[in-house]
């Protein structure tokens, strides 16, 4: 049996630049990896099917799961007649803007390919990932990145200065098409992507702050108010930098104090059923 942690993401930068002609919308976006994990496990079966278990009604066991999906590609790519169960210990909140699906998919491929032995490189593994979700080409190695394209032009930057991450998601439901449905261009105020690069290059934990910014949060916090409130609280409790990640619900708060951290926590325990306190990955 083999195992894989499945990290969940956070977003510090997200712009949207324009609408392709495949129909997706080039992004540009700085993503990094936090210590919230789905765990997975990989046994092969004799029979030639994929097997998803978990305890957690919210996660499918068919072909809706991205974990799935990422099994049954890999499967036919290297024409592999044994079955596989994969079994997932869901941790990330499901549909909640933090990769939880496209992780799960990115430690599918690192899974199988150990399992199977297949010898794949990272950026082997990333063009298969490329077949089933903008996110899972990032999730294969995690860290922190700069994503372009539809989220697959990978480029590794420096990571966050050390610090807590506070995780706040409402029971909100968000559909990301519809997110991106709304977008409007001429309506946004774009990330600074490169100041944020250069932010994190100096570990100047102040600017990173500053730099925060994504271009969905407005459209996502005039569908859900509850988003709103949440910042609002983050950051009477004194949170230094505060941003919805992805399409949403989720929001977090850096904060480089235990203490402070703590108070975040606690002022959010209340409103908020799924509430984290994690650190980021380096």
């Amino acid at each position: 049996m083999i195992f894989e942690k499945a990290p969940a993401k956070i977003n510090l930068t997200l712009d949207v630049l324009h609408k392709r002609d495949d129909g997706y919308h080039e992004v540009e976006m700085i993503m990094t990896t936090i210590d919230l994990f789905d765990r997975l496990s990989f046994e092969k079966l004799d029979n030639d099917q994929i097997q998803i278990d978990s305890e957690n009604r919210f996660v499918p066991d068919n072909e809706q799961n991205l974990a799935y999906q990422a099994a049954d590609i890999f499967k036919q790519q290297f024409s592999i007649k044994q079955g596989v169960r994969i079994e997932i210990d869901k941790q990330i909140p499901v549909a909640a803007g933090l990769a939880g699906g496209s992780s799960d998919a990115a430690a599918t491929i690192r899974g199988l390919n150990r399992l199977f032995e297949t010898h794949l490189s990272n950026q082997d593994m990333e063009q298969l990932a490329e077949r089933i979700g903008s996110d899972v080409p990032f999730c294969v190695q995690g860290g922190t990145q700069l994503a372009r394209g539809r989220g697959e032009v990978l480029k590794p930057v420096t990571p966050l200065p050390p610090c807590y991450v506070v995780i706040a998601k409402p029971t909100d439901g968000v559909s990301t098409k519809e997110i991106y449905k709304r977008v409007n261009l001429n309506e946004m105020t774009h990330p600074d992507t490169s100041a944020m690069i250069h932010a994190l290059e100096d570990q100047d934990f102040g600017r990173v702050c500053a730099e925060l910014n994504n271009v969905l949060e407005p459209i996502t916090v005039e569908m859900h108010s509850t988003i709103a409130q949440i910042k609002e609280r983050m950051l009477k409790a004194g949170a230094p930098g505060v941003l919805m990640s992805g399409s949403g619900p989720t929001v977090y708060a850096l904060v480089q104090q235990e203490a402070k951290a703590d108070r975040i926590y606690n002022s959010l325990k209340g409103f908020c059923h799924d509430v984290y306190t994690v650190h980021a990955l380096r």
